[in-house]
């Protein structure tokens, strides 16, 4: 009541409740909720010190006072606590999840992997990000269409073939024993090794710099020959793309379902590439594009404050800006949406820049509906990945290691009974603890991954989230062998005033801003708003679990509180892990 009366009394001057904005004071002591009166200074005409200072000796209430431009209100713990955990525990899905979304068609483009090598430690930073706001832009009401284009054409791919050609006598995955995927990046890193030799006898031999060394590469000269006949489509060069791509995509796949990623679609660059031609070609006859001496298209963004840019080669072949809108394009056919998300790196905000303004330039008018999640780099503390040197942080090699060390930690706690199935749960602490590192960053921001500190028990960890969510289980299900987990109403506990005590408080506080952080993770794109606040829910638990006896309490009402605090928890924390893609474990 005095929260409604602080914002009505006042505002004679046509101002609503919902202009203000709810924000936490600075201090606990100041009370629980605060209103800025700094937007209300234009209006009323007065010092937002002033207009604070009048509303709260209007509403003349122990409840309200100002501090600094501020209206802070205390809420009244008991009334607050009955309709936090009822919102919880009787499910209640306005504040569980959110329609902000509601019937918005939304398209999430990630991972984009190419056909020469396996995943990496880059991709699974990209598939965390794509899967995560997937699944809060759905629990936000939005309808959902993941996609991948898998990058299954072009030069890098010739050369995994040559030197497979070359070298792979007839070798398969199978035969060798090798995952397909990390089979093929074998051949790309030999092409790799093969072309360095060359070009330094090269270099040594004539003299010449090793630039113009690379120039002379027989071997690239191949290479380049190979994608000629690809694109003519050769019967054999064919076959032998098709052979390498299936081992390529099939390996993917099998590291896609061990870290829950999925996808609606798949779009394959060998079928897109040729998409945006004819699009470019009805530009160029309505005089958006045109056409240089020497017989390739371009399309002058100089307004747009970019650069020129070519869109067909003299020969007329396409670029890789021109596939990108083809894909666009086609995309909009096959799913009209209101939003499309790319999530690539941010080396790529230029070509996006690129991107938007073409088919804005097209008329298209989904084009201003385009949004480029660009993310920063994962580096190791060693350094920056490299592939072609054959030192990239393979995806599925960091999570073999994540497991096994996974594993001797919970054999050195002596853990091996009440976990069960070792390799099971070794497994989903490893990706609790790569998604939450990597989720826990805003995702424009560079990464240092430490695989060491992503496992740690303690701190900010997903390990030490789901140990949090083990303990939990552990003390409900105790409260159940006993029949001592209360089913009835908070409603009635808290009919004899029960005193919240500053801990029990604080961690209600914490569930009672789900709803918001729900919503402003899903509108700002960003997975650290809900990595944040679940470190946050944890830390306070932990707080009230170690000072406030619950299956021990002296009093019936308070420990049926705090059974259904710890239900209210689990559930909640259970929700959040799902979205950022940790594994929730019962027992740990």
């Amino acid at each position: 009541g005095a929260e409604s009366g602080a914002l009505d009394a006042p505002f004679a001057a046509g101002i609503t409740p919902g202009e203000l904005a709810a924000g936490a004071p600075p201090l606990p002591e100041l009370g629980d909720v605060a209103f800025a009166m700094f937007p209300m200074a234009k209006r009323l005409r007065d010092s937002p010190v002033r207009i604070a200072g009048k509303a709260a000796r209007l509403l003349a209430s122990p409840a309200v006072s100002a501090d600094g431009g501020y209206i802070n209100i205390k809420l009244d713990r008991s009334a607050a606590a009955a309709s936090i955990l009822a919102s919880v525990l009787e499910n209640d899905t306005s504040f569980l999840e959110s329609d902000i979304y509601k019937n918005k068609k939304i398209m999430i483009e990630f991972s984009s992997p190419n056909t020469n090598k396996p995943l990496h430690l880059g991709h699974l930073r990209n598939d965390a990000l794509g899967m995560c706001i997937a699944r809060i832009l759905a629990a936000c009401g939005a309808c959902i269409q993941k996609v991948c284009i898998i990058n299954d054409r072009g030069i890098h791919i010739c050369k995994s073939m040559l030197a497979y050609m070359d070298e792979g006598e007839n070798k398969t995955p199978e035969s060798e024993g090798v995952k397909s995927d990390h089979f093929v990046g074998k051949w790309y890193v030999r092409f790799s090794e093969r072309q360095k030799e060359e070009t330094r006898e090269i270099s040594s031999q004539l003299g010449v710099s090793v630039k113009e060394a690379e120039e002379r590469s027989a071997l690239m000269a191949r290479a380049r020959e190979m994608l000629v006949q690809w694109e003519q489509g050769d019967a054999g060069t064919a076959a032998l793309w098709r052979l390498m791509n299936e081992w390529a995509v099939s390996g993917m796949k099998q590291t896609y379902e061990r870290t829950g990623v999925s996808f609606d679609k798949y779009y394959f660059e060998s079928s897109t590439y040729l998409l945006g031609r004819e699009e470019v070609l009805k530009g160029l006859a309505n005089g958006v594009f045109y056409r240089e001496k020497d017989g390739s298209v371009w399309a002058d963004l100089t307004a747009e404050k970019l650069d020129k840019k070519a869109l067909l080669r003299k020969d007329g072949t396409s670029l890789y800006i021109t596939q990108d809108f083809g894909t666009a394009i086609e995309r909009q056919k096959d799913f009209p949406f209101d939003t499309m998300i790319y999530v690539v790196g941010n080396e790529q905000r230029y070509h996006f820049q690129v991107l938007f303004s073409l088919l804005a330039k097209l008329q298209f008018a989904w084009a201003k509906n385009l949004y480029h999640l660009a993310y920063g780099m994962v580096n190791l503390p060693e350094g920056r990945m490299k592939t072609r040197e054959g030192t990239v942080v393979d995806a599925d090699l960091l999570l073999d290691s994540l497991r096994d060390m996974a594993k001797d930690e919970i054999r050195e706690k002596k853990r091996e009974e009440l976990v069960g199935n070792i390799d099971e749960t070794a497994e989903k602490i490893a990706l609790g603890a790569v998604h939450y590192y990597l989720l826990q960053t805003s995702p424009e921001r560079d990464i240092l991954f430490n695989p060491q500190q992503s496992l740690s028990f303690n701190g900010n960890t997903g390990p030490y989230l789901q140990y949090m969510g083990a303990r939990l289980c552990s003390l409900l299900k105790k409260a159940e062998e006993s029949g001592e987990l209360p089913d009835i109403s908070i409603v009635n506990t808290l009919e004899n005033r029960l005193s919240i005590n500053d801990m029990e408080w604080e961690t209600l506080k914490t569930i009672g801003r789900w709803n918001e952080t729900l919503q402003a993770a899903a509108q700002k794109y960003d997975p650290s708003i809900v990595t944040a606040w679940v470190y946050e829910l944890a830390k306070n638990f932990s707080r009230f679990y170690h000072d406030c006896p619950i299956l021990n309490a002296d009093d019936t009402d308070v420990k049926n509180f705090r059974l259904r605090l710890c239900m209210a928890v689990r559930e909640l924390l259970r929700r959040a892990l799902e979205l950022i893609g940790v594994p929730f474990l019962e027992t740990m």
